[in-house]
C-alpha cells in the first residue's frame, strides 16, 4: 500500500510532496514567508532545536537531513547530489538496474535505450553512474584515474565502444600501475571467454581483445594457460574431476539445489547434502557453472 503523501501547491504549480502533514506545513510557511521564490529558500533553517537540510531539485522542495549542529556546505552538497542520484529511494538509483550478477548503467535518450557500461559490483556502477550524471552523460569525459569520494578509493577507468568499464580500484594515487590493470582486466576478459573464470558483465568485450591487446599494446599471457591456440581449456578442466564432481556437473540443467539431490540419490551417503554443496562451490569456483537466483546453470562450453 502506498504511504500517505502531502502536496504543497500555488496556482495549480506543484511545490512539493512530503511524507508528512507537519513537513507540508512548514515547507508551505517557508515559501510564503519567500513569496513563493524557490531561489529564495535557505539550504538551512533550525527546527525545534535542529538544522533542517532543503534542497531545491527540479523546481520541488525536499527535506533532506536534519543535523544537531550547523552541517557544512560540503555535507549539503553531498545531500542534494544524492537526492538527484536517488530521487525515488529506489534499490540501485537513477538508471541502475540488475540482471543476475551484472549491474547495468542504462538512459533513455531520444527515444532511444542507451547503454553506458556493464559491472559486477554496484560500488563500480555507482561510480560511473554518478560520474556521467555531473558530466551530462558524456563518456569522452573519463581520463584514466577519478578519485570517488564515496568510497575513498581511486578508480581506473576505460572507455571501450562508448562504455566505461572500471578495470581496477586503489587506496592511493602511488598504487596506479594503468598498464599492470590494463593487462589484469584482459586478462580477465580472456579467461572468461575460455570459460576458465565466469565473469558475465564482460560478454559484449570477448570478441574484442585482438582489438584490445592492439589499443593496449600488451599481449596476453598468464602462467599456466597459453591463449594462444586455446579452442577450449574449459573441457581440459572437466576432464580433471572426480567420479562425484562429474556426476554433479553432469546433474546441473538449470535446476535447483532439491533438483540435483534428487537426481544424485543414488549416491546417497552420510553428510549428503553437505557433499552435494561442496562440490557445488567447487565446480562454481571452476567457473564451470553457476549460480542463477535459486538454481544452477552450466556454462556454455
Amino acid at each position: 500500500m502506498k504511504a500517505e503523501s502531502f502536496t504543497v501547491t500555488k496556482n495549480s504549480k506543484v511545490y512539493g510532496r512530503f511524507d508528512s502533514k507537519e513537513d507540508a506545513d512548514l515547507a508551505r510557511e517557508l515559501l510564503a514567508k519567500n513569496d513563493w521564490d524557490l531561489s529564495r529558500i535557505p539550504e538551512t533553517v533550525k527546527v525545534e532545536g535542529d538544522y533542517l537540510v532543503i534542497g531545491v531539485i527540479d523546481e520541488k522542495m525536499h527535506f533532506l537531513a536534519r543535523y544537531a549542529k550547523q552541517p557544512s556546505s560540503q555535507a549539503i552538497e553531498r545531500l542534494v547530489k544524492k537526492r538527484i542520484r536517488n530521487p525515488n529511494n529506489s534499490r540501485y538509483g537513477l538508471n541502475i538496474s540488475r540482471i543476475f550478477e551484472t549491474f547495468i548503467i542504462k538512459k533513455r535518450i531520444a527515444g532511444e535505450d542507451h547503454i553506458f557500461g556493464y559491472y559486477d559490483n554496484l560500488e563500480d556502477a555507482t561510480f560511473i553512474r554518478n560520474f556521467l550524471l555531473d558530466n551530462m552523460w558524456n563518456v569522452d569525459a573519463f581520463s584514466h584515474v577519478h578519485f570517488d569520494d564515496e568510497t575513498d578509493t581511486y578508480k581506473i577507468v576505460e572507455v571501450i565502444d562508448d562504455k566505461a568499464y572500471v578495470i581496477g580500484t586503489v587506496k592511493s594515487l602511488d598504487e596506479v600501475d594503468l598498464e599492470k590493470s590494463r593487462e589484469n582486466f584482459l586478462l580477465k576478459i580472456a579467461k572468461h571467454k575460455f570459460g576458465l573464470e565466469s565473469h558475465p558483465y564482460l560478454d559484449e568485450l570477448t570478441d574484442r581483445i585482438e582489438y584490445l591487446e592492439e589499443k593496449f599494446n600488451i599481449k596476453i599471457k598468464d602462467d599456466n594457460w597459453s591463449f594462444e591456440d586455446a579452442k577450449d581449456p574449459l573441457n581440459d578442466i572437466i576432464f580433471s574431476l572426480t567420479p562425484f564432481q562429474q556426476s554433479v556437473y553432469d546433474a546441473v540443467d538449470d535446476n535447483t539445489f532439491d533438483e540435483i539431490k534428487r537426481s544424485l540419490l543414488r549416491f546417497k551417503s552420510k553428510n549428503f547434502d553437505a557433499k552435494i554443496q561442496k562440490n557445488l562451490d567447487e565446480l562454481t569456483d571452476m567457473g564451470l557453472i553457476s549460480r542463477n537466483q535459486n538454481s544452477y546453470v552450466k556454462r556454455n562450453l
